[in-house]
């Protein structure tokens, strides 16, 4: 292996060690934040460790067709370790700040949605049922007149018909759908 490819692979294994440093602050912060449960915290660090490694591995392979030698670590060291000495603060707070931002943005989707659709649809819904509910009242007002103008002939017809109910003996079926009826018409009239 030429000395230009070892000092490619060093290269690499510096960006390496510090992109893991990157890697590590946002999901601490994270994890931190979001407070998730006990069990995924252990889930979450398999995870965490098993994408390193299939990083790291995929940058050496580039670097130098994957033969791992011992600079290859100390690159990895040396990068985690300057990552935390210089950019972990910057990028904890990048990230609380990159956390606030969307949960601002997600806030402004949430007025929106309620600005433009939610409220435009409950005041046409409360719209409409008042309408429905003034044309039901002047339905029922002009029934009523209509009822009180027709019970001279209610009462005329009912007693021009009153000695055939007698004689015809009407069955009880009928003498229910009759008091139903007047029971309606009381509470109209």
């Amino acid at each position: 292996m030429s000395p230009y490819v070892q000092w490619i692979t060093l290269f690499w294994m510096l960006f390496s060690g510090a992109a893991m440093g990157l890697a590590f602050d946002s999901y601490r912060v994270l994890s931190n934040r979001f407070h998730f449960p006990k069990w995924t915290i252990h889930l979450l660090d398999l995870m965490y460790w098993c994408g390193m490694a299939i990083f790291i591995f995929r940058m050496l392979y580039i670097s130098n067709q994957g033969q791992l030698r011992f600079y290859a670590f100390v690159g990895l060291f040396i990068g985690v370790w300057g990552y935390f000495l210089i950019l972990s603060v910057t990028t904890q707070r990048f990230v609380v700040m990159l956390i606030k931002v969307v949960q601002y943005l997600l806030y402004l989707l949430k007025r929106l949605f309620i600005v433009i659709i939610w409220w435009p649809i409950r005041t046409l819904y409360r719209l409409v049922a008042s309408l429905l509910g003034i044309i039901w009242t002047l339905i029922m007002f002009i029934l009523r007149i209509v009822l009180r103008c027709l019970h001279p002939f209610w009462r005329l017809l009912k007693w021009m018909l009153h000695p055939l109910i007698l004689k015809l003996r009407i069955p009880e079926l009928i003498k229910k759908v009759k008091q139903i009826c007047v029971n309606l018409w009381n509470r109209w009239v």
